[in-house]
């Protein structure tokens, strides 16, 4: 698929299959429950049973049982129609819920293990399993704050955004990812849209201090029309940071001392979760610089989408990115598929752990970004140290000649 040419969502034709799925699916966003559930559950049996190999129950649920049933029952490419997006409408109180219970349940299983790990008498082994739960956790919980926190308009969404955050304590996420990514997606610019030939640890360490910045920044600006001091206490990024310090303070206070390195080495694997999730959504590709100086409006063509059940379910529809991006505000239940939109050949869970291999990676990615492109390796957003040696590779001098022409034309 070349990024040349409209992108539309699918038209409905539905099976009977495919009508009973539509019927049943808003039930199966519960799904999300799962995972502060077997958190509180493991710990609770590590507990109990005095066997730590219950810590790593979420880890495999996430890294291993997740890209299993993706696998096995493959992708969902349902699309509601007008009328039944009517209908979700209507019902928007039962998935703003479904959000509103997992958060809780994300601070209960924080809490859960945390205790779990301190007062246990586990070996190192089962302890990462721990630290590995948690950090599978906390990415879902991101996943969450991030569809809570595209909801300016509703109060309620937004401060159980801030809970969410405040779980792995990420204060400028939704401040940062809304001002600042969805302005800049896909360009140079973005710190968090990753570059071809960039792996995910040189990412990482462009990303993760990047975002912290331009969200201070944002919100500093925001302050400062608003004739308001940063440190004053409307600032949304100190507001974040207090509940995440009174959580971290409290569970300190009542487990020890021995909860704060659990809690704060947890988070920063959460934080780094995050940033894999980033780093697969939007690889390589580039929107294109008008005559203007302006990057071109984004569209679903500057997104890698991926629409695997399971995955997708566990993400509240996030790995329909290329939709959420081109309407931001769009509920999670109501996201579409696009088929012409640029496609992840798995869902998040198993890409994720394919970016932690960077030769392996680029080789499934590169050719895929290449083929978006049209073998412009122009339209393309290339990592400034891996250029020379990529434009060498890849580039088709008349892809590039042909695009000359007909920009000429």
């Amino acid at each position: 698929m070349t990024q040349s040419g409209s992108i539309e969502a699918a038209v409905p034709q539905r099976s009977a299959q495919e009508r009973r799925w539509g019927a049943i699916k808003k039930y199966w966003y519960m799904i999300t429950f799962v995972v502060p559930f077997a958190v509180i559950a493991s710990a609770y049996m590590a507990m109990v049973t005095g066997s730590g190999q219950w810590l790593w129950a979420l880890a495999v649920i996430f890294w291993v049982v997740i890209p299993v049933v993706d696998y096995v029952f493959g992708e969902d490419p349902y699309n509601p129609t007008e009328e039944e997006e009517n209908k979700l409408k209507e019902t928007s109180g039962y998935y703003k819920g479904v959000l509103y219970i997992a958060t809780i349940g994300q601070w209960l299983g924080l809490i859960s293990m945390t205790y779990v790990v301190v007062a246990g008498d586990f070996s190192w082994f089962n302890i990462l399993g721990a630290f590995l739960s948690i950090g599978a956790m906390h990415a879902v919980g991101l996943t969450m704050s991030h569809e809570l926190g595209h909801k300016l308009n509703d109060k309620t969404q937004v401060l159980f955004a801030q809970l969410a955050s405040a779980v792995s304590g990420y204060a400028h996420f939704n401040i940062e990812h809304n001002k600042g990514h969805h302005k800049d997606v896909a360009t140079p610019e973005d710190p968090a849209s990753s570059r071809m030939g960039e792996s995910i640890y040189r990412f990482a360490l462009r990303e993760l201090p990047g975002a912290a910045k331009r969200g201070w920044m944002l919100e500093a600006e925001r302050l400062k029309r608003q004739k308001r001091s940063v440190f004053s206490p409307h600032n949304e990024l100190l507001q974040t940071t207090a509940i995440t310090v009174a959580g971290y303070g409290a569970m300190t206070y009542l487990f020890g001392w021995a909860a704060l390195p659990f809690l704060l080495l947890t988070a920063a694997y959460g934080w780094f979760q995050l940033t894999m999730a980033n780093y697969i959504e939007h690889y390589g590709l580039l929107r294109e610089t008008l005559e203007s100086g302006r990057f071109e409006r984004c569209q679903p063509k500057h997104s890698w989408n991926t629409n695997f059940k399971a995955s997708n379910l566990l993400t509240l529809h996030l790995q329909r990115h290329s939709d959420h991006h081109a309407h931001p505000t769009r509920p999670y239940q109501l996201l579409r598929d696009y088929p012409d939109a640029p496609t992840l050949p798995q869902g998040y869970p198993a890409m994720m752990g394919l970016s932690l291999i960077p030769n392996a990676w680029r080789r499934i990615m590169d050719p895929k970004v290449i083929d978006w492109a049209g073998g412009d390796m122009n339209k393309v957003n290339v990592d400034p140290a891996h250029k020379d040696a990529l434009f060498a590779k890849y580039h088709q001098a008349d892809a590039a000649t042909e695009t000359v022409t007909v920009a000429a034309a």
